[in-house]
């Protein structure tokens, strides 16, 4: 069975909070100006998403959100001829509708769509800015509100599933990477709602651990993780139990590996 298309459109929405690490918010700014194509690249859950609905929001664009995944295609993104009360109907994608309409169309993780996926961004991100549409006949030129943005994350690249250098060198790329200790701190704190004192071994465990990437992980502590570690001890959980659910389990499923980690949690959380 053909997995679900999980797309997500808002109208302009009220601007989430994002704490900007160098000059992100300024490049892409500029880069929608001047319709470039802006390509983000950093490990999971450094705040990519949430920059980009931070921008959309700040802009007043409308954002196109749309989950990349192994069977995602190019007539998903586009659109597709499908039955309704027994006529035969044309019916838009995210895509189509982000050109259509104006604003930014985000594909998260683009490296799990497939390849003729890129196929279909080409024309969209050089300097005829256009959606040509195969099967209804149209090429839609992207009005100058229109702005693709695309991520992924490089360390989950493989020579199966890569960036192609032609595809690369399309965009515009920011790399993310996770805030200092302090900024993260306050990150973590408002929220979670959690103290930023009660926050801030959280976050030098995170560090430890993210130094373990490449050896007995192949990814490190997220923000995000950290955020849910430091809810749930706000909510009540002992640290104990919300390091466990919150930072080391969605890390690994290898007992070994896990009592390692916990080790490692036990000599800085004391």
């Amino acid at each position: 069975m053909k997995a679900a298309l999980h797309a997500v459109t808002t109208q302009a929405p009220e601007l989430p909070a994002y704490v900007e690490s160098r000059n992100e918010c300024a490049l892409f700014e500029h880069a929608w100006r001047h319709q470039l194509p802006v390509l983000l690249k950093g490990p999971t859950g450094c705040g990519k998403t949430r920059f980009v609905a931070h921008m959309a929001a700040r802009l007043g664009l409308p954002l196109h959100t749309v989950a990349c995944h192994d069977d995602l295609t190019a007539a998903d993104l586009t659109g597709r001829y499908l039955l309704k009360g027994g006529d035969t109907v044309w019916t838009d994608g995210p895509l189509t509708r982000a050109v259509r309409e104006g604003g930014i169309c985000y594909l998260d993780e683009v490296v799990e769509a497939r390849k003729d996926v890129t196929v279909v961004l080409h024309p969209l991100t050089d300097d005829r800015r256009i959606l040509p549409l195969e099967r209804t006949g149209e090429e839609l030129a992207a009005p100058d509100s229109f702005m693709l943005v695309v991520s992924y994350n490089p360390g989950y690249q493989t020579l199966l599933k890569a960036l192609k250098p032609s595809t690369r060198q399309r965009f515009v790329a920011i790399e993310f990477g996770f805030l200092p200790p302090e900024q993260e701190i306050a990150v973590v704190a408002a929220e979670s709602g959690l103290a930023p004192g009660y926050v801030r071994p959280l976050v030098l465990l995170a560090g430890r651990l993210r130094a373990l990437k490449g050896h007995d992980l192949e990814e490190g502590v997220s923000t995000r993780l950290i955020v849910y570690c430091a809810t749930l001890i706000a909510a009540g959980a002992s640290i104990a139990d919300a390091v466990l659910a919150g930072m080391i389990e969605p890390l690994t499923d290898d007992s070994d590996v896990k009592a390692a980690l916990l080790d490692v949690a036990r000599a800085v959380i004391s």
